[in-house]
């Protein structure tokens, strides 16, 4: 799976301040002195869409500086690789309304070409995710800087500078590309009369012989759409009332095509099962029709079903 997440309003804060009760404290932009090899610097950026979907969070980002290269200059580090700095980052992603999706955490050299396998889109970077959070719990894989059209760099800003006024004073635009393997999948619970789908006026299976109808409301019954608002604790079942709703986005293709989502819950007294319902497109061509679930971006497998 492969996220691309767009930052704004992203600035770098460089470790140049020594007196303690300088820092954070200038309310105006306060250009930064140049980074020197050891230092420290945070660098800040606001999540504004994922995948081209509009979402929320923060990029929070500590890294250290090195200046790794073959042909080191004074100052810099003698190696055998070009690297920037060393460090880590997290993404905190939020849907568009504020309601948390989860984390991804990552480890990582900065600078210096992609990393052997890296997606094409990457333009630099040799990073790992090493776990998250949320809907992204226990995931693995890679992640690298990419780019974005009206990409601008982070602004340069000294550790004086008060990152309260961060979006008053704006910054840059960035485009991060991660290569996720989440431990789970969103998938439809496959049974032996075919995929667990159903006609939600009665729950009977949509099968080739009572097909669904363009228009309907169709319950697929599912497994691995993550955490639910509320919450219940890991291996406990979901609750009969209130009813645990996915808290992350939930998208049913249809023929490759979203569909409407008319409900997505944790189906009580069970622990990693779920509901879904969701309305067959008024274009649908009848015949035989793919469906997925896609959740928080990650996609399941393609299942069929016969649609009149």
């Amino acid at each position: 799976m492969i996220l691309e997440i767009d930052t704004d309003n992203q600035v770098q804060y460089n470790g140049d301040v020594s007196d303690l009760s300088r820092m954070a404290a200038n309310p105006d932009i306060t250009p930064a002195s140049a980074p020197r090899n050891f230092g420290v610097v945070i660098n800040l950026g606001d999540i504004v869409t994922v995948n081209g979907q509009p979402a929320k969070g923060i990029m929070v980002e500590r890294l250290l500086r090195l200046g790794l290269s073959p042909t080191a200059t004074p100052g810099n580090a003698i190696a055998d690789v070009t690297r920037t700095q060393i460090g880590d980052r997290i993404f905190e992603i939020l849907k568009s309304d504020g309601t948390a999706i989860g984390s991804i955490m990552v480890s990582q050299f900065t600078g210096g070409a992609p990393a052997p396998g890296a997606p094409l889109v990457a333009s630099g970077g040799n990073l790992a995710i090493v776990g998250g959070t949320g809907a992204f719990l226990g995931a693995r894989g890679q992640a690298f800087t990419g780019t974005r059209p009206d990409q601008i760099g982070s602004r340069q800003a000294s550790m004086a500078e008060d990152p309260a006024n961060r979006r008053r004073h704006g910054g840059g635009r960035f485009r991060y590309v991660l290569h996720v393997l989440p431990m789970a999948r969103p998938e439809i619970v496959v049974t032996a009369a075919g995929p667990a789908v159903t006609h939600s006026i009665d729950f009977a299976p949509v099968t080739a012989t009572r097909p669904a109808a363009v228009g309907e409301i169709l319950s697929a019954f599912a497994t691995g759409l993550g955490p639910t608002l509320p919450g219940v604790d890991p291996g406990k079942p979901f609750p009969v009332s209130p009813l645990a709703a996915v808290n992350s986005p939930v998208e049913v293709l249809v023929n490759g095509r979203a569909a409407e989502v008319t409900a997505a819950v944790g189906y009580p007294n069970t622990v990693d099962g779920y509901q879904v319902n969701f309305r067959i497109p008024s274009d649908t061509a009848r015949g035989t029709a793919t469906v997925q679930l896609r959740v928080a971006w990650i996609a399941g497998a393609e299942l069929r079903i016969t649609v009149q």
